[in-house]
């Protein structure tokens, strides 16, 4: 484990008579927008707002609508024969006992686990020796039964992580979230006796953070008055907390600013749990921090604050260096320029010491195809995992003497490679490697040797032999060319006709990368559907440079790049509009959103999972206040008026024909919220325009807090993409 009151009757009959104005699933399924005087698009700025009370996450008539909508479309879409169906096969995959026990380092040579299946549902925490893991049937001790800690204390427990007291790693600071939120509680645990620590650290739930600082102190991150948070919903006072001391003795040891996205003290320690120093940060938005050390320990306030940009990510401490990564140019007062993208290293201690003197080393420099993935540390090594063109590679870093050395670590080409675990006490790894065709392989890695051990390989879970995958490059209006993949039959059509999804992210720099299409591949792929994801801008595939091209008054690329990406499909002759479908997550939500109302006329289908809609009043719904630097301040005229431009829910017009899409969220997710996708299914329903709405009550962010519900969402979204899709070839 190392390394978010209406009647039922009438709601439902409403549902049911929009439903009834769509066109044949024969043809493509569009219905015009009928004018309505509340429609955000040209209503009066201070009119009235019909949907207010969709505002309300848990009030007693939004549940009622909730309700009524998910039974509307849970009742249409099982009907299908194919709904049953895709989710037993679903919940096979997910249940599946031979699939890879993915193994975490633990102290002392041991190896955790954390185990969902269909007894199981809200997890083990368990714990192995190696060898025992290694034979390939190990008898694990459980450490913690999730499933029975919320069947004691009738809670829906979500375990979001577990911050753990090094070297030893024994005492343990669990999250538990209640249906999977962004807010959890935090609770003290002995791992080795597996209990709750009796009178031990105990944090009501919040949004919070929490560090040790020795076995009977804490800093704590998090509202302690009422109100005491950021605009963004996050803490920015942290507190040193004593054993024994409740909330209201804690002492205030660093705060930093309202404005802030979040603020807190911390502490860095070495490879081996030696305290180095405290150090602070300041969220000054998504992508600024404000970083500042302090050299002489927990008692001392002298802080120090190095000159980077606030754009610098720091990525760790090895062997007395600090490593950053830089995703802005910058230069150093030696006039010594280093470029963004750059993973720079320095002695800290003597930066600290004579900040303006700083000078650092370049450890790597991707290239215009490139970009760093991760940063991994194990007890003499550091570990880069990079990617170029869209595929990884892993390699390992040494400092010693003579300054830097590295090797590539021998592994699979032409794949994803993901660090899963680090171990502390030794150079080994364990890295996942997989494809869109090719299942997930476990690799038993040792970062000072080279030597790799192929541990395991997950089963196939469809039939690929007659699949192959395809990367492409299509042409986005400003002619910047955008890669993306197309899995599809090798003897595939060029007709027009393949049901095709296509899926991407675009935002927050996060790379969008070829995984094992397991529940895809059963439902889709195999029936002879196709899969295209888009590396559009915004994400991180390209590095920092391509992710800044999406940012603010500028996302518009984004929204031009996918676009482009759906033409080229269509242009090939792989797929058509009566057989295209979209389908994208929180700010893919968005970009779905986007492309649902700039071109409806491009898409027969639309998944808008956990989204953001109301570009407008973002930053005051759930956690939006935190993402102005990706998205832009409303407020401001020039980012305010673009923001409006692209806004879902403010550009649904009278008139247009769109396609008949799938909201979906859940009450739970405290990040993005579900107000968004209410709302805007609230705004296609008094349009007089079909839609189906899912809102699982519990699940957070991510929609579903256990397997059964992700079978359940999943088993929904490819029926409803079976009949946009599939049955009018």
């Amino acid at each position: 484990m190392r390394g978010t009151f209406l009647n039922r009757l009438m709601m439902a009959t409403a549902l049911a008579m929009a439903f009834t104005m769509a066109a044949s699933a024969k043809t493509p399924m569009t219905t015009v927008a009928k004018p309505i005087d509340s429609n955000p698009n040209n209503a009066p700025k201070d009119a009235p707002d019909p949907r207010a009370y969709l505002n309300e996450i848990e009030g007693d008539k939004a549940m009622v609508w909730v309700k009524a909508h998910n039974q509307s479309t849970v009742d249409k879409l099982s009907k299908d024969p194919r709904y049953g169906e895709y989710q037993a096969n679903i919940l096979t995959i997910l249940h599946a006992t031979d699939r890879i026990v993915i193994p975490g380092f633990a102290h002392g040579g041991m190896i955790d686990n954390f185990w969902q299946d269909g007894v199981h549902v809200q997890g083990l925490w368990r714990r192995t020796s190696w060898e025992a893991y290694r034979s390939g049937s190990p008898q694990w001790r459980i450490i913690l039964d999730v499933d029975a800690l919320s069947k004691l204390e009738n809670k829906t427990w979500v375990l979001r992580g577990e911050n753990c007291l090094p070297p030893v790693d024994n005492l343990c600071l669990l999250s538990l979230s209640d249906g999977g939120k962004d807010a959890d509680v935090m609770r003290e645990f002995d791992a080795a006796k597996g209990e709750f620590v009796k009178e031990g650290f105990v944090l009501p739930e919040g949004k919070q953070s929490a560090t040790w600082m020795d076995e009977n102190t804490i800093y704590v991150t998090r509202e302690w008055t009422p109100g005491e948070v950021t605009t963004s919903g996050y803490g920015y006072v942290t507190k040193v907390l004593k054993r024994g001391q409740s909330l209201d003795r804690a002492v205030e040891v660093f705060r930093g600013d309202k404005k802030d996205v979040s603020s807190g003290r911390d502490v860095l320690r070495d490879i081996d749990g030696k305290y180095v120093m405290d150090f602070s940060y300041r969220s000054l938005d998504s992508f600024n921090t404000e970083l500042a050390f302090y050299p002489n320990g927990h008692t001392d306030n002298h802080k120090v604050v190095l000159p980077f940009p606030t754009t610098a990510a720091f990525g760790g401490y090895y062997k007395g260096q600090a490593i950053y990564r830089l995703k802005s140019d910058w230069a150093t007062a030696n006039g010594a320029v280093f470029h963004n993208g750059a993973i720079i290293t320095f002695d800290l201690r003597a930066a600290l010491a004579d900040p303006a003197r700083v000078e650092p080393f370049v450890l790597f420099m991707p290239n215009e195809r490139q970009s760093v993935q991760g940063i991994t540390r194990t007890k003499n090594r550091l570990v880069l995992s990079i990617q170029s063109d869209v595929s990884s590679e892993v390699r390992s870093f040494d400092f010693g003497k003579n300054g830097w050395s590295s090797f590539k670590l021998a592994l699979p080409e032409n794949s994803t490679l993901s660090v899963t675990s680090s171990d502390n006490e030794s150079d080994h790894l364990f890295i996942l490697s997989e494809g869109f065709l090719e299942p997930s392989t476990l690799f038993y890695a040792d970062a000072a040797s080279g030597n790799i051990e192929k541990l395991k390989s997950s089963p196939e879970r469809f039939d690929a032999e007659d699949l192959q995958v395809q990367q492409f490059w299509a042409t986005s209006k400003d002619g910047t060319k955008v890669p993306y993949f197309l899995v599809a039959r090798k003897d595939v059509k060029l007709d027009g006709t393949n049901p095709t999804i296509l899926y991407a992210y675009g935002g927050f720099e996060i790379s969008m990368r070829p995984f094992y299409l397991a529940s895809l591949g059963k439902l889709w792929l195999e029936r002879g559907g196709a899969f295209a994801l888009a590396n559009i801008r915004g994400g991180g595939e390209f590095g920092p440079k391509w992710h800044e091209a999406g940012l603010k008054t500028n996302r518009q690329r984004v929204y031009d790049d996918f676009q482009a990406v759906a033409q080229d499909l269509i242009a090939k002759k792989v797929t058509s509009t009566p057989h295209l479908g979209i389908m994208g997550g929180s700010n893919g939500g968005l970009l779905m959103g986007v492309q649902l109302t700039e071109r409806p006329d491009l898409w027969n289908a639309a998944v808008i999972q956990v989204p953001l809609l109301d570009m407008i009043n973002f930053t005051h719904m759930s956690a939006g206040a935190s993402w102005q630097g990706e998205y832009g301040n409303p407020d401001d005229p020039v980012e305010g008026a673009f923001l409006r431009s692209i806004s879902p829910y403010h550009n649904v017009r009278a008139g247009v024909a769109y396609p008949e899409p799938f909201f979906e969220t859940s009450t739970k997710d405290d990040r993005v919220g579900p107000v968004h996708a209410r709302k805007m299914a609230a705004l296609f329903e008094d349009m007089g325009l079909p839609f189906y709405y899912y809102e699982n009550i519990e699940g957070g962010h991510a929609a579903a807090a256990n397997l059964q519900e992700r079978a359940r969402l999943h088993a929904l979204e490819y029926t409803y993409m079976s009949q946009k899709l599939m049955d009018n070839k």
